[in-house]
């Protein structure tokens, strides 16, 4: 730990005199760019967490993924939601109500594009299993930016297949 610190320190230290003039580099900068892994790194590690989020019935857990903004959009077949509250009251409805399951969930065929160091586009293939053997499935495109607080889906529109 001691070792990091030091190492840290010293990338400031050597980093600081190389900004451009007006240019304000501070200590959370450059731990920040230290520590951060490769964006598509982040991304997986976001998505990853949701699922196992929503296999343990943990919809706040799976909510952290989303931007905690009123303006976050999220598309589902004829309906939109905007904002943070009302994606979770969606998602509730859906698979928490009466007689509802949530399913284990799984992503696949995931395709992550950078489109900057503060956006990303990611698209995919969801699909759940259910108790009784159902699999409703279908596809998602999210708009990911970032934030001081990380990665996280600004927008997702999401598709369901029909049952077979």
């Amino acid at each position: 730990m001691k070792f990091t610190s030091i190492v840290v320190l010293a990338s400031f230290l050597v980093l600081l005199p190389a900004q451009p003039q007006g240019k304000i580099t501070t200590v959370q900068t450059v731990l920040r760019s230290v520590s951060d892994s490769p964006p598509e790194d982040a991304i997986k590690r976001l998505l990853v967490a949701q699922t196992q989020a929503w296999n343990r019935g943990d919809l706040e857990a799976f909510m952290n993924g989303y931007w905690r903004s009123p303006d976050l959009t999220f598309f589902s077949g004829a309906s939109v939601a905007n904002g943070w509250q009302a994606a979770l009251q969606r998602y509730q409805r859906r698979y928490q109500g009466t007689g509802k399951e949530m399913g284990h969930l799984e992503f696949q065929d995931l395709n992550i594009d950078v489109l900057s160091p503060d956006a990303a586009f990611v698209r995919g293939k969801w699909e759940l299993t259910m108790a009784g053997g159902k699999t409703p499935h279908g596809l998602f495109t999210l708009i990911l930016k970032n934030t001081q607080n990380g990665w996280h889906i600004v927008h997702d529109h999401t598709s369901s297949a029909d049952e077979k």
